[in-house]
C-alpha cells in the first residue's frame, strides 16, 4: 500500500511524464481519450486516421516498467489498490498517454505543422541512438525496429511542437499580489478522528468544545511573549508540518484568507478549517524568488488550460477503436535482459534544449 500512494509522483519522473506532454494529464483538464471496442489485427489502437501497433506500445509500457523498477525494485508489481493491481494501472496510464501523443500528432498535421529538416535529424539520430543501445532480447520481445523507434520520436516531436504553437500567445501579465507565496508556521487541534478505514468522523459537540479549549491555552501562551511558537508546535499541534509556504488557492480557504492578512511575526486569532482549530504565525508575508516561481506556475497552468480546450475538441471529432482482445494480451515483460529505461531520456537530449 505504501508503494500505491507513490504512483502519481512517480508518474512525474518516469513514463510518458516529460516536458510538456506532462500537461496532457487528466488532473490537468485534458480529456482522457475514451475507446469503443473493434478488429484490428496487430493494432492496439486506432484513432482517426493513426494507428498505434503492439511494438509501439511495448516501447513506452517496457520503458515505463523498468524506470518503476529502477526506483522501486521488482517488488512494486506485487501491490495493488482497491483489487486493481499496479500492472493493470500502468497499463492503463500508457494506454492514454500513447493515445493522447497519438491525437496531439493528428492536431499538428491538421494544423499543417510540420518538422523542418533539422529537426528530422534529430529524430532519426535520436532514434538511432535509441535502438543502438537495445539488445538483442529487448528488440525480439519488444517487437521493434529502428523505424519504429523513429515514428516515436516522430509523433512525440510533433506532438511538442503543436503543443508550444497553440500555448505560444498566452502570455498574460501576473501580478505579484496575484502570486505572492507567504511562510507561515502553525499550531492545529483536530476536530475529528480517524475510523478503521482511514476515514475522518467529526467530534462531537462536546469534543469539539474541548478541542478549542485546548487551542485557547495554547493561543495564550503563543502570545505571552514567554514561549517559542515552534516549540509550542512541537508540543501541541496534531500536524506534523509546522511550516508551510503557500499560494493563493493553495490552502483550506479559511486557513488562507487569515493567513494572507497577517504581518510578518504576526499571530492570529483562532481560525477553524475542515481539519480543527488553528493559530497561525506569519514568518515571511512575501518571498521573492518562491513568487517568481509561482507565476512561471501559474503561467503553465494557463497554458495547459488553454491548449486542453482546444485538444478536448479536437478529441471529440475523432473516431476511436481499441482492440480489446489484443490489449488484453499485453503485459509486463519480466526478463532479466530486458532493462531499457532512456526512451524519454534520449528524447530530451536530442529536443528538450532545442
Amino acid at each position: 500500500m505504501k508503494y500505491i500512494k507513490k504512483i502519481a509522483a512517480v508518474c512525474a519522473a518516469v513514463g510518458l511524464g516529460i516536458g510538456v506532454l506532462a500537461a496532457c494529464g487528466r488532473e490537468d483538464g485534458v480529456t482522457r481519450v475514451v475507446f469503443t471496442t473493434g478488429p484490428g489485427k496487430d493494432e492496439i489502437f486506432r484513432i482517426g486516421d493513426e494507428v498505434c501497433n503492439k511494438a509501439e506500445l511495448m516501447v513506452y509500457l517496457t520503458n515505463t516498467q523498468n524506470q518503476y523498477e529502477n526506483v522501486y525494485g521488482e517488488e512494486i508489481w506485487k501491490t495493488s489498490l482497491d483489487g486493481v493491481s499496479l500492472e493493470e494501472n500502468v497499463k492503463e496510464t500508457v494506454l492514454e498517454k500513447a493515445a493522447q501523443i497519438k491525437t496531439m500528432y493528428l492536431l499538428a498535421k491538421e494544423k499543417e505543422i510540420t518538422l523542418e529538416d533539422e529537426e528530422k535529424e534529430l529524430v532519426a539520430k535520436a532514434a538511432q541512438e535509441y535502438f543502438q543501445s537495445l539488445n538483442e532480447t529487448e528488440v525480439e520481445l519488444m517487437g521493434v525496429t529502428q523505424e519504429t523507434i523513429e515514428e516515436l520520436y516522430t509523433e512525440y516531436a510533433m506532438a511538442d511542437k503543436v503543443y508550444r504553437y497553440i500555448i505560444q500567445d498566452i502570455n498574460p501579465e501576473i501580478s505579484d499580489d496575484e502570486a505572492r507565496i507567504i511562510t507561515v508556521q502553525h499550531i492545529l487541534i483536530r476536530t475529528y478522528m480517524k475510523d478503521g478505514n482511514g476515514g475522518r468522523v467529526a467530534f462531537s459537540e462536546e469534543q469539539k468544545n474541548e478541542a478549542y479549549e485546548k487551542i485557547s491555552q495554547v493561543r495564550e501562551l503563543a502570545m505571552d511573549g514567554e514561549h517559542d511558537f515552534a516549540e509550542l508546535a512541537s508540543h501541541y499541534s496534531d500536524d506534523v508540518n509546522l511550516t508551510y509556504s503557500f499560494g493563493k488557492g493553495d490552502m483550506d480557504p479559511a486557513f488562507e484568507a487569515a493567513a494572507f492578512e497577517l504581518e510578518t511575526d504576526e499571530i492570529s486569532q483562532i481560525v477553524e478549517s475542515e481539519s480543527g482549530y488553528h493559530i497561525i504565525k506569519c514568518l515571511n508575508t512575501f518571498n521573492r524568488d518562491e513568487t517568481d516561481a509561482n507565476k512561471l506556475k501559474i503561467l503553465e497552468e494557463r497554458r495547459n488550460e488553454a491548449f486542453g480546450q482546444e485538444y478536448d475538441e479536437f478529441v471529440e471529432t475523432l473516431a476511436r477503436r481499441l482492440n480489446k482482445s489484443l490489449w488484453s494480451q499485453v503485459a509486463l515483460i519480466h526478463d532479466k535482459q530486458v532493462s531499457t529505461a532512456d526512451f524519454f531520456a534520449v528524447y530530451e537530449k536530442y529536443f528538450v534544449q532545442t
